[in-house]
């Protein structure tokens, strides 16, 4: 699987190469490139070759508004599935390779939280991204009960003194001065988020943490915390095949200047073409095989969309997974974190930034996918009830 992606990306650059027509003429892919590195020219070029022939990524976005915005790559790299949930994992030492070619070329935001391991994840976080301090942005999250390193399953826990208490020790494991962006994980429906704001307000005073963020809640949860406390971005599930946050969460971000960073945005990886109805999630490291949509009948009914999304992408030099990332990033205050433990799929998400596809071409590509009808719930009901409905 590792060498066909390589072929199609193979593929695609040479259509790169191809003049680009104005208005995004259908059968184009990808931006092309002008100036280059030795020239010293900034600005115009999106992408650069490096020595490893992965591309280099300039493109930035800005989360959030005023004081607490930030500034970071188009797209992030979601650190989850290096060593949780997502089945078995490399080597700890090609894992690690990974997350620094990310860093390498381009990519600023990386995303983990306590809770993933637990605390193992942030410790590789911490440990890849080490020789990058000042130079990348992690962010984490507080907010799940976790007792002598044990997660207790179902419990949230945002009080006052924990957040603290979390703080201090994600930044240990993540080896820097401040948390770049602290993320309550889960509305606690015990805790006020006024005093969740807070105190992450007081974090931030302190200098221990720079930013807050906040996961799938609903827009009053967003609008009060962001009264206390200004909200640099929102981080939720959302991808072709989970829109909710279109509706509700949406405007109010754009009413209050708050960034969105969708997670999951190739729905857990199905986006990228790799599973049929018969694929397992046997390891004991992957929640997948707990979630409605991953069963083998949802999988082999779902595979139209997969299908589809294929279709959209083979004429224009791109790869479904690539189509899926960029429709997401038609909003410039959206930044996508996919995740990965292959260099191929690295290399297939860092291009997703560059695609050069007419919005008359995403609403085609949506109405198609529209007549497909999803199998599965996202999440199953215990799980589903963590989340604020938006």
């Amino acid at each position: 699987m590792e060498t066909g992606r390589r072929e199609v990306l193979k593929a695609a650059a040479v259509l790169v190469a191809a003049p680009i027509l104005v208005g995004g003429i259908s059968g184009v892919g990808m931006a092309a490139e002008s100036g280059s590195a030795a020239s010293g020219a900034s600005g115009s070029a999106t992408e650069k070759k490096s020595a490893l022939d992965l591309p280099l990524l300039t493109k930035k976005r800005t989360l959030g508004s005023g004081k607490f915005s930030m500034e970071v790559s188009a797209v992030g790299f979601g650190v989850m599935g290096a060593n949780y949930n997502r089945g078995v994992s490399p080597d700890r030492k090609t894992v690690i390779d990974v997350i620094r070619q990310a860093a390498e070329h381009g990519v600023t935001l990386f995303d983990t939280t306590q809770v993933y391991g637990p605390l193992t994840n942030e410790e590789l976080a911490g440990e890849a991204l080490a020789p990058y301090k000042g130079k990348v942005a992690i962010t984490t999250k507080f907010g799940h009960r976790i007792v002598n390193g044990v997660y207790q399953t179902g419990k949230l826990d945002s009080r006052p003194e924990n957040i603290r208490r979390v703080a201090e020790e994600s930044l240990k494991r993540l080896r820097v001065d401040a948390i770049e962006l602290f993320y309550q994980h889960r509305f606690d429906p015990a805790v006020p988020i006024e005093d969740v704001a807070g105190t992450v307000r007081d974090l931030i005073r302190e200098g221990k943490v720079k930013r807050f963020g906040l996961c799938e809640v609903g827009p009053e949860t967003i609008r009060r915390a962001h009264a206390e406390q200004p909200v640099t971005a929102v981080q939720s599930e959302y991808h072709l095949m989970w829109r909710e946050p279109e509706k509700n969460i949406f405007p109010v971000l754009e009413e209050l200047g708050i960034g969105f960073v969708p997670y999951s945005p190739l729905n857990r990886g199905f986006l990228g073409g790799d599973m049929t109805a018969y694929t397992r999630f046997d390891s004991g490291n992957d929640n997948r095989n707990t979630l409605p949509r991953f069963t083998p009948e949802a999988l082999g009914k779902n595979l139209m969309f997969v299908e589809i999304l294929n279709r959209f992408g083979r004429p224009r030099g791109i790869t479904g997974a690539q189509a899926a990332l960029g429709w997401l990033l038609q909003k410039d205050w959206i930044v996508p974190i996919p995740g990965t433990t292959k260099l191929s799929h690295l290399e297939e998400n860092i291009r997703a930034a560059s695609l050069a596809v007419s919005p008359k071409e995403w609403k085609e590509l949506e109405e198609a996918l529209s007549r497909v009808e999803i199998v599965g719930d996202r999440y199953p009901a215990e799980q589903q009830r963590q989340v604020q409905k938006s």
